[in-house]
């Protein structure tokens, strides 16, 4: 098994009380097409990102049974089996792609319990770190849905369950049914709507994966004026500092954004030395109301 780098004792999370990882990781919606179809640029491009990403010190890549579809997982394998220590893959089952931005929820028990299980096959692992429900299907009652992946759990199939796009109510209503390890809503500079979602994950102690953490491109093209003038004052990019503001916004945050740059990559991940003051916090805060 393969070794990683030290982390700074303040930008680690422990996953599950029990997985510790770098809160600033690595998703990989970037290395597919548009609309999360078919590929994007050179499958040996995309190896080589994911293995640099490793080696600059990400501790979690976050993917999912869609991206392409099947396509993310499988480039996850072929760049990083075996599995080093300290290494967390996250993947996500519970929607079917059917082409580019065109997706359906798939949440029964059978459904389920067969996307898992090819999931597990395309990583070339016995059991998934953190499996995420992509989404919760209004047609099927959520016991059922958890239940099923409950009985994963206890199968030695999934370590950790996780939610995508859940309410505050959802996310009370999922912890009396299983343990939940983490949550993956949209939040950003611009977009505070997961506002009670992220306090009641600092109350629970669970890991809250923001989606969209650049705000959809909104701010890395320009952005508030506070955010440029903040990033200015650090001699960085306007992206570097959505990202570092996450990381003081609250110890629970633990963005993952995609990239396909090698270059944005190394950006991205210089982010986590970013020391931002009580006042630089305060300004960016206001971005979006507080």
């Amino acid at each position: 098994m393969r070794g990683y780098g030290r982390v700074m004792t303040d930008t680690v999370f422990s996953l599950g009380g029990e997985l510790p990882l770098r809160r600033l990781g690595l998703g990989t919606g970037g290395l597919v097409g548009p609309g999360y179809w078919g590929p994007r640029g050179s499958r040996s491009d995309a190896v080589a990102l994911l293995r640099a990403a490793v080696a600059q010190g990400v501790r979690l890549v976050d993917t999912a049974d869609n991206y392409g579809p099947e396509l993310a997982e499988e480039l996850v394998a072929e760049a990083l089996h075996p599995y080093g220590d300290g290494l967390v893959v996250a993947t996500k089952g519970g929607v079917v792609r059917t082409g580019p931005d065109e997706w359906h929820v798939a949440g029964r028990p059978g459904e389920l319990r067969r996307m898992c299980e090819a999931s597990l096959r395309r990583l070339r692992v016995e059991r998934i770190d953190l499996y995420q429900l992509h989404r919760f299907d209004p047609a099927v009652p959520m016991a059922e849905q958890l239940g099923e992946l409950a009985r994963l759990r206890e199968e030695g199939k999934i370590r950790h369950i996780g939610l995508d796009t859940v309410s505050a109510p959802q996310l009370r209503e999922a912890l009396e049914c299983v343990p939940v390890a983490s949550v993956q809503n949209p939040y950003n500079l611009l977009d505070r709507s997961s506002a009670q979602v992220l306090a009641l994950c600092e109350e629970r102690g669970i890991a809250f994966l923001p989606y969209y953490p650049l705000g959809s491109g909104a701010l890395t093209g320009g952005g508030a004026a506070a955010v440029t003038g903040v990033a200015a004052a650090h001699g960085a990019a306007v992206g570097q500092i959505a990202l570092a503001w996450l990381l003081h916004r609250s110890p629970v945050l633990c963005p993952t954004p995609g990239t396909g740059s090698p270059a944005h990559l190394a950006q991205n991940l210089a982010a986590v030395s970013i020391r931002l003051a009580p006042g630089e916090v305060a300004l960016l805060d206001a971005v979006a109301g507080g």
